[in-house]
């Protein structure tokens, strides 16, 4: 079978990596891909958000026979929609479901109209009431742009005047466009997080390993927040009590809300997760596989990934046994000097001679000139397992000392955090 993949970064990266293992899939193409994915897919020069040059791409190319969506924002401009109506199978969620994500008030919304644990909140689309809502409102404050704005557009502001900028920017100085046409003014909860991955049918759903995000620039959780540093699976605290809580009061609550709302979800839910003092709590929604999430994820998983994907779209999920591999898996980012704000493009990348067992998984990479260039502010994701979490981190830091760019910065410290909380 010949399967388009739509996205061009890391996440892209390790899904065509596992679809390439399948038997059953044939020739890959991706739109549009990096220089990492090119050597694995033919790449596709279509933008993927112009919903119908891709539908007419897809019909011009009948040998297609499948196609994943992986990026957020075709999915919420209804890509998925938009094949289907032409007769082609898709794995994504359609953009009512997609609103889980890329829109942060009704994701809100959805919480506490069906009762599902999340941080308490009020939603504004006037910066005058919002900024008299901040005023009075405890310390530290959580402010969200409700739409899609690349994992950026979350601001924790410990202080009334960092909250008082923080509405600034999003609501007057646009800082993320038409995502700040709202915002979420949420309580700031506190806790270890946790992502959990889960692919859904509507009827079904199987949660995936867990994993942990690193979303600040620099070690200690400093700087600013950016699309991931780094990730790491599994959570080291979240064991069977976690899994029997969220499943019945979160996954299980989300899945039939959604289908009570006529938006019934077909893909990967992302459950973005906080552990706090009453309980887990939902901190976010994704609606698709997270970055760089999938980068740890997809290396553990032992079930045929195309297999699941059409047991998804054809909603028999409950038929398929997915399982994992044991042991660990970190992902150091590798970024350009000055992201997640400016960063110059067009530096040389050398790379040594990797651990073979390692994954290299590009995101802004290209090719100039016959030579590998950085074209993003997120450029590489090393991947590594090992049977414990530290043999994981030992031999990603390893081979990431073998790679160098002009500006090249990662942080010290991925998969070390929370290992001192017990294990529930």
């Amino acid at each position: 079978m010949n399967v388009l993949v739509i996205g061009n970064g890391g996440r892209e990266h390790a899904i065509i990596r596992a679809l390439k293992k399948s038997p059953r899939v044939g020739k890959i193409y991706a739109m549009k891909g990096n220089a990492g994915i090119g050597e694995l897919a033919e790449l596709v020069d279509v933008d993927y958000c112009d919903v119908k040059a891709v539908g007419d791409w897809v019909d011009a190319h009948k040998d297609v026979e499948y196609t994943v969506i992986a990026p957020d924002d075709p999915l919420a401009l209804g890509l998925a929609d938009e094949l289907e109506s032409r007769g082609h199978r898709v794995f994504g969620p359609d953009k009512k479901a997609a609103a889980i994500e890329s829109s942060k008030a009704f994701a809100k919304e959805l919480m506490k109209k069906y009762g599902i644990p999340t941080a308490k909140y009020e939603i504004f689309d006037r910066y005058e009431q919002a900024l008299e809502y901040v005023r009075s409102a405890p310390l530290p404050v959580v402010l969200k742009a409700d739409g899609l704005a690349l994992g950026k557009g979350v601001l924790i502001c410990s202080t009334e005047a960092e909250a008082e900028e923080g509405l600034k920017e999003i609501m007057l100085d646009r800082k993320f466009g038409a995502a700040g046409n709202k915002v979420v003014v949420e309580e700031f909860l506190e806790g270890p997080e946790v992502s959990v991955l889960a692919f859904t049918d509507g009827k079904t759903i199987v949660p995936m390993v867990t994993s942990c995000d690193h979303k600040r620039a620099f070690d200690g959780d400093k700087g600013l927040n950016t699309g991931g540093m780094g990730t790491f699976s599994p959570a080291p605290f979240y064991g069977e009590k976690c899994a029997d809580e969220v499943m019945k009061k979160i996954m299980l609550p989300t899945m039939a809300a959604m289908n009570a709302e006529g938006r019934t979800f077909k893909g990967v839910l992302y459950f973005g997760l906080m552990k706090t003092k009453d309980g887990m709590k939902v901190i976010e929604y994704n609606s698709r596989f997270g970055d760089p999430e999938t980068q740890v994820v997809l290396p553990m998983l032992k079930t045929d990934l195309l297999d699941i994907f059409e047991a998804v779209t054809d909603e028999r999920l409950a038929d398929i046994r997915i399982e994992w591999e044991e042991g660990a898996c970190v992902c150091v980012v590798l970024a350009s000097g000055g992201y997640p704000v400016k960063y110059e493009k067009g530096k040389v990348i050398e790379i040594g001679a990797l651990d073979p067992d390692v994954f290299l998984y590009h995101a802004g990479t290209a090719v100039k000139d016959g030579k590998l260039v950085t074209a993003g502010g997120r450029v590489l994701g090393v991947s590594a397992k090992g049977a414990t979490a530290e043999e994981a981190r030992e031999k990603a830091y390893e081979n990431v000392r073998k790679i160098s760019f002009d500006g090249m910065h990662y942080r010290t410290d991925i998969g070390i955090k929370y290992r001192d909380i017990p294990r529930e």
